[in-house]
């Protein structure tokens, strides 16, 4: 969008930012007010203490004064949240202020608006902000869980809550003890050991007939592909509990129920839809012609496939071996029913620490798992982009 056609910035009347100021701080305040014993209270105390903010902040000392108001604001609320709760309240008041000596002026100088289209109506640009805030409650909502974790894996003591001495951010509250009880305890370790040589062959299985199922399935001659794919990709839609009685039953009839070709079996089942997925979305932009010219050329389909659609399709193929990887690696359920005491794999064994000991380790275990979950989920997306720029669909 070129600048000559955005909204121009221009200052706000007093009252519509100090009603959005009020509204902002009544919102917060229930938050404050309920930690506190009082939610209505702290309604109306936010409302009126953003809303006297805005007056001053805009009204009395003018846009000029803006940076030395930010910074007045991280301080006092730093602390207010100091005396309150600590230093974790200190933390939590200065990114308050910060966040609201920043908003003052983001609604009252009407820079909202700076890199909108100017025919948006008030409605319109109170959507495009909604929305925007929507996806982001969603998003705190599903990181927190998982995030919550990650500090208590660090606990010096044996509990699954925070201490008193973490929430001070008292080095004595902290402790590497549940990772090397992790690092060395033998449960733990065969459980990790059982997972990486369950995993690796688990998702070479999946890539290898997952990658050959998606390019049969993108022929346009193949009858009933529809159905086809409805039925190799069945594993991810049908509820895994029932996947995992089916697997049982059926491994039990040729008895490979309790060995590891049964588990590696059960995981790869559970993988191929995610190739198919990949390797069936990346194929889209494939130009078929260039397996065509190759056969012009002389070249077999095997040397075609590796020299000609691998190169291209190859992005695909690894992003959904990483999704099998991760699949057969967090996978509990059917390694329950197809596994045994020799194969527990390490979800297996968080699974146990949960309902017969409550280890704590489980937290240091957990934590390793986002990690690397992290990890694999960046590489995927920068095999997407790489993906979309070699088909053409977004700049180099």
């Amino acid at each position: 969008m070129s600048e000559a056609i955005l909204t121009p910035i221009e200052k706000k009347p007093i009252g519509f930012t100090m009603g959005t100021l009020a509204a902002a701080g009544a919102f917060l305040g229930l938050f404050v007010g309920t930690a506190q014993g009082s939610g209505l209270l702290g309604i109306v105390v936010g409302a009126i203490l953003m809303a006297a903010l805005a007056f001053l902040a805009m009204q009395v000392l003018g846009e000029e004064m803006e940076k030395p108001v930010r910074w007045t604001l991280i301080g006092v609320a730093g602390l207010a949240g100091f005396f309150l709760s600590g230093v974790p309240g200190a933390i939590l008041g200065a990114l308050f202020g910060w966040f609201f000596g920043w908003f003052i002026y983001w609604i009252g100088m009407g820079r909202y608006r700076a890199h909108l289209v100017p025919y948006l109506t008030g409605g319109q640009v109170l959507w495009h902000y909604s929305f925007r805030v929507l996806c982001g409650v969603i998003f705190f909502f599903l990181i927190t869980p998982i995030v919550v974790v990650m500090p208590l894996s660090f606990n010096a003591q044996d509990f699954f809550t925070f201490t008193p001495e973490m929430l001070r951010f008292d080095p004595e509250g902290y402790s590497l003890k549940h990772y090397r009880d992790f690092l060395t305890n033998t449960e733990w370790t065969s459980a990790v050991k059982n997972s990486l040589m369950i995993a690796p062959v688990a998702t070479f299985i999946s890539v290898t007939l997952g990658t050959l199922a998606a390019i049969g399935l993108s022929q346009s001659h193949v009858p009933g592909k529809r159905a086809i794919m409805a039925i190799l990709i069945s594993p991810m839609i049908v509820p895994l509990i029932i996947s995992a009685t089916g697997m049982y039953f059926f491994y039990s009839k040729i008895g490979i129920v309790g060995t590891y070709w049964g588990v590696v079996l059960a995981h790869a089942v559970l993988g191929i839809p995610f190739v198919i997925i990949t390797v069936t979305a990346t194929l889209v932009g494939f130009d078929k012609s260039l397996t065509r010219a190759a056969a012009n050329m002389g070249a077999n389909p095997v040397t075609t496939f590796f020299k000609v659609q691998m190169p291209l399709i190859l992005p695909g193929v690894i992003s959904g071996g990483l999704f099998a990887f991760i699949t057969s690696f967090d996978e509990v359920v059917v390694v329950l029913f197809i596994g045994s005491a020799e194969l527990q794999t390490l979800p297996w064994q968080m699974f146990t620490g949960l309902r017969e000991q409550i280890s704590p380790t489980i937290l240091a275990a957990a934590t390793i798992l986002v990690a690397i979950s992290i990890c694999l989920l960046t590489a995927v997306e920068i095999l997407r982009r790489r993906s979309e720029r070699l088909r053409g669909m977004s700049p180099g």
